[in-house]
């Protein structure tokens, strides 16, 4: 059952989504860390799964991260930071949304070149199903989140532009882009970056 999203409260509960450190173009697996926070401002709490690098389960396995968390009964939006993971591992946002009930917003810090994703795509297996996922997303949409930044751009399914950007807006706090996602991308990468020696 999808949960509606009309207004944004102030301490609407988030779950941004991100993936860490891998080698590209190698088999294995790559960590994908979830950070729920309230608003951009209260960490509640961190979750954890793995994705296939250049697989095609990104979708199915950061869907169960979430609904399986003890979160879930409380989240109202998941976040992602782009909808490919660990390479060419592409998150269907439709899709996403139908498994959880919660709206999907990507964002990304800039507005990715299709053309180059398309012929990069063709190296892969299952090419056409990939291209079909990011073509799933729904258009790029502009966000200032900060004055005097440049835009970040996101893509919204399941919820309303003018409310997805309501919400983009209110939790990006300490920098253009929401803090979930920031906060994410910190965790992920410490989990999987080169140990000290």
């Amino acid at each position: 059952m999808a949960r509606s999203l009309r207004s944004v409260k102030p301490e609407i509960r988030i779950v941004g989504v991100d993936d860490g450190v891998f080698v590209p173009h190698t088999r294995g697996k790559c960590v994908v860390v979830g950070v729920v926070f309230r608003g951009g401002y209260w960490l509640d709490g961190v979750m954890r799964t793995q994705v296939e690098i250049d697989g095609l389960d990104a979708t199915e396995k950061i869907a169960s991260m979430i609904t399986r968390s003890p979160h879930y009964g409380q989240l109202r939006v998941i976040m992602l930071d782009g909808v490919t993971f660990a390479g060419f591992n592409v998150v269907n946002c439709p899709e996403l949304f139908q498994m959880t009930g919660l709206p999907v917003i990507a964002i990304t810090r800039e507005k990715p070149d299709f053309d180059d994703i398309r012929n990069a795509l063709k190296n892969l297996p299952f090419t056409e199903e990939r291209w079909e996922a990011i073509k799933n997303a729904d258009k790029m949409v502009g966000v200032t989140t900060r004055r005097g930044e440049s835009a970040i751009f996101m893509q919204v399914t399941g919820v309303e532009v003018s409310v997805a950007r309501q919400v983009v807006k209110s939790t990006a706090t300490r920098s253009n882009v929401p803090e979930a996602l920031r906060v994410a991308h910190l965790i992920a990468s410490g989990l999987t970056g080169p140990l000290e020696r």
